[in-house]
């Protein structure tokens, strides 16, 4: 299954096939051509796939420390360093094999590394291949918040393999599912009311996210419009992720509260079809994404949220659902 991505630099493909880790080196060719490849990993990847990768690309590998923590200033400077020593060019690949933390960081190390090297990406974990692989967005985090220092920066290429699922622990997979709840929620209820069944094809699953979110993305590339709905549950998420220091609730745990935080009031002042809340609660049940503890005292939030990338001069922009399948941006509703 491939999907193509328009952008304003281009475009790249997405493509998603059980088991193309076999032949993992000729797709990453098709983009280095004669250029060195660099893989950036982190120690959990490193620990199941670190001897495979090597062997497979025959190239250096940087292993970074698994966590939300990586996602900083401090490891984004190891990276330079490393891409130095590499003796990495414009001509160069730098393949990001991991989760979304890797996939971020790597792409804002190599959106700023002499003005921009290529990049591909081999997300391994279900929330990175349904979400932040696709669209362009690289970051890292700043202590006070989420993704304040990124850039829009579109991957060479990004190949997804399902079957790297199967070693994720149920934990990291539930975190994933919280972004496929995000989407059915805000585009596509069909798949939403779907994720209640048991036995679902993943494959399928990550197909139509991909083509949800590239939708959404070509229509608005630099997020000024309606790509913001993609951060459906993510402002009051963020904040819990972030008043929770990073290490209590994954970030599809904040996504999940986030979600569930705005749906209960947006449905209380009557902008949300009565019962969606309930929905939404029912699925976060399902797959493990329902922690009613995961609260922030008010002012704390408050403080958290100003500081929030969504924020402009006349306030925040809130993602709240009219009904399934169908989300708006509303103004300081909090």
């Amino acid at each position: 299954m491939v999907v193509d991505v328009k952008t304003s630099k281009g475009g790249y493909k997405v493509i998603i096939e059980n088991n193309i880790l076999s032949r993992l080196q000729e797709e990453v060719k098709e983009i280095s051509g004669t250029g060195k490849m660099f893989v950036v990993t982190d120690s959990n990847v490193a620990g199941i796939y670190g001897k495979k990768i090597k062997e497979a690309l025959n190239c250096d590998c940087y292993v970074l420390p698994y966590g939300e923590h990586t996602k900083s200033h401090k490891y984004l400077m190891e990276l330079y360093d490393q891409f130095l020593k590499a003796g990495l060019t414009r001509d160069d690949t730098v393949v990001a094999f991991g989760g979304g933390v890797i996939g971020d960081l790597t792409g804002f190390a190599c959106a700023t590394y002499l003005r921009g090297i290529k990049y591909v990406g081999v997300p391994t974990t279900l929330l990175s291949q349904v979400d932040s692989s696709v669209g362009g967005k690289v970051a890292v985090n700043l202590p006070h918040g989420k993704n304040l220092v990124g850039n829009f920066y579109p991957p060479s290429k990004v190949i997804i393999d399902p079957e790297v699922l199967s070693t994720l622990p149920k934990r990291v997979f539930s975190d994933g599912m919280a972004e496929v709840i995000k989407y059915g929620a805000i585009k596509e209820k069909d798949l939403f009311m779907s994720l209640f069944e048991d036995n679902i094809d993943i494959g399928k699953v990550i197909k139509k996210c991909v083509e949800i979110k590239r939708d959404i993305v070509e229509n608005d590339e630099f997020d000024t419009g309606e790509r913001m709905i993609l951060n459906f549950g993510h402002t009051y998420g963020h904040a819990v992720e972030c008043y929770y220091n990073y290490d209590k609730y994954t970030h599809g745990e904040g996504v999940a509260t986030g979600m569930l935080y705005i749906t209960e009031i947006s449905e209380r002042m009557g902008i949300t079809k009565e019962g969606t809340c309930q929905l939404i609660k029912k699925l976060c049940e399902k797959y493990n994404l329902y922690f009613p503890e995961a609260t922030v005292p008010e002012k704390e939030a408050k403080e958290i949220i100003k500081k929030d990338k969504k924020a402009t001069t006349d306030g925040i922009n809130y993602i709240v659902l009219e009904e399934l399948g169908k989300a708006i941006i509303k103004k300081e509703i909090l």
